[in-house]
């Protein structure tokens, strides 16, 4: 026993002893990676439609880099717009980072287009690659898109179309008086931009078009204009131009030292993926309908608890992912009426009128939920049709079997003994005992009966049953 006791401490040593050079180790990394880190740029990527995903991946890694000490990140931009709120999220993010931030449009064929234009005047330093290009930030109200969105609208304007341009001002300017709402929206939006071109110092007068007229520029262009402030061919010659300027960075000046510095990606995390999943309005919406439908399932079989907790978890991420998108509550009230009546078609059958209206609800519902006409965070007609018609199709035959069920012979309890073949047992007089479904009944009957004669049941009273004899030949 002691020799096992001395085999015990000695193989605990040796794992504590492992566990505490592994950890030394993983400090060392830590350290080495702070180190390498401080030297290297930190290149974050903003592709595809900006919305609460990409501002919370760009919010964290601009806090990484600072953790790192590193001297500059790099917002790596090819967007056609996105959310205003994801959108000034990420300025505000930019405004408060301890680390300059270079904005860089980048590879030749992107854009930063409406949102991604304000984000480029919030930066330290804008960049764009040649080929590329960047405005079109009308607001949606005045534009006809998503707020802050990409569309059409966002290619670049004639190079010889200046008089054109200007007639479109006027005419642009005149439109939005008339509408307050419109009027409020452009105002706003033209504030937000100015004060941005303001703060670092670039042409407010064309950011004021581009929201007004939805003006796009070129990479050659917007260096000209000083809209820009590099037109660099790739990372390198970004860093090589940026080194030795100066920026205010939290109030203080820095000069920049970029040239020649390593490139550290900084990769989307699995909760920035796992976000970027859920608040795709198609998956909230149907994660929405497994969390209602996995509840109900639970409520009908109590105990089941596989459908409950998967409910539970879907409704919750569903609920959390539309808190973070701007939608409609009319149409979430909308989508949760027309999931409540054809649910309730199954238990009260109205002969289709309540799964119909379900369905009709849901799909106006499930329309105008989002609240916004970006595409990239537009609910699928497909998707709605698929859910309705599912739904309603459920519905519906849940109802069909609930009326053929109604309408057919009760097989249990003691409804279902009624026509019944039993046989008298004993009989005296109007009175007696008889066997049905091998079970002993007292038993009346009009009818004069004896020992052994073939009964049909024809009513119960209580406990007892009222039966008749069958004639011969008859069933």
């Amino acid at each position: 026993m002691r020799i096992v006791l001395e085999m015990f401490v000695s193989v605990s040593r040796c794992f504590v002893a492992l566990g505490f050079a592994l950890l030394l180790a993983a400090m060392g990394a830590g350290a080495a990676s702070q180190g390498s880190g401080s030297k290297a740029a930190q290149v974050i990527r903003v592709v595809g439609a900006i919305g609460p995903a990409t501002a919370d991946y760009v919010s964290r890694s601009l806090e990484t880099s600072a953790e790192r000490g590193a001297p500059v990140a790099i917002l790596a931009i090819d967007t056609p717009g996105g959310l205003d709120a994801s959108m000034r999220d990420i300025n505000r993010a930019i405004l408060a980072s301890e680390v300059p931030v270079i904005a860089y449009v980048h590879p030749s064929g992107a854009r930063a287009a409406s949102a991604g234009t304000y984000i480029l005047y919030a930066s330290h330093i804008a960049a764009m690659t040649p080929g590329t290009n960047l405005g079109a930030a009308t607001p949606v109200s005045i534009g006809g898109g998503s707020p802050f969105g990409g569309d059409d609208s966002d290619k670049e304007k004639d190079a010889g179309s200046e008089k054109k341009q200007e007639e479109d001002k006027d005419q642009v300017s005149k439109d939005i008086v008339p509408d307050p709402m419109k009027a409020k929206a452009v105002n706003d939006a033209v504030a937000y931009i100015r004060s941005l071109a303001e703060l670092r110092g670039r042409n407010a007068d064309w950011a004021e078009k581009a929201v007004r007229q939805a003006e796009s520029l070129s990479a050659s262009d917007a260096l000209k204009k000083n809209v820009v402030d590099i037109v660099a061919t790739n990372f390198d010659d970004l860093l090589a131009q940026a080194d030795g300027r100066k920026v205010a960075v939290d109030t203080k000046e820095v000069t920049l030292s970029t040239k020649s510095l390593q490139l550290e990606h900084i990769e989307p995390d699995w909760r920035t993926r796992l976000l970027a999943a859920i608040t795709n309005p198609n998956v909230a919406l149907i994660l929405m309908i497994i969390g209602v439908y996995g509840l109900i399932f639970e409520f009908m079989n109590p105990g089941a608890l596989v459908p409950g907790i998967i409910g539970a978890i879907c409704l919750l991420l569903g609920l959390y992912a539309l808190a973070l998108l701007p939608v409609n509550y009319a149409g979430i009230g909308l989508v949760t009426l027309g999931v409540a009546l054809m649910v309730a078609e199954a238990f009260a059958p109205s002969f289709g009128a309540l799964g119909i209206g379900g369905a009709a609800a849901f799909v106006i519902g499930a329309a105008i939920m989002i609240d916004t006409e970006m595409p990239e965070y537009q609910i699928s007609w497909a998707l709605i049709g698929v859910l309705a018609v599912t739904s309603l199709v459920a519905a519906l035959v849940i109802t069909r079997l609930a009326i053929s069920s109604y309408r057919r012979r009760v097989a249990t309890g003691i409804e279902e003994m009624t026509g019944a073949h039993g046989e008298v047992t004993d009989w005296y007089g109007r009175r007696g005992y008889v066997i049905a479904h091998g079970e002993r009944w007292k038993a009346i009957s009009e009818a004069p009966l004896s020992r052994g004669q073939p009964v049909r049941v024809t009513g119960v009273e209580g406990l007892v049953l009222r039966v008749e004899p069958i004639a011969m030949g008859k069933s």
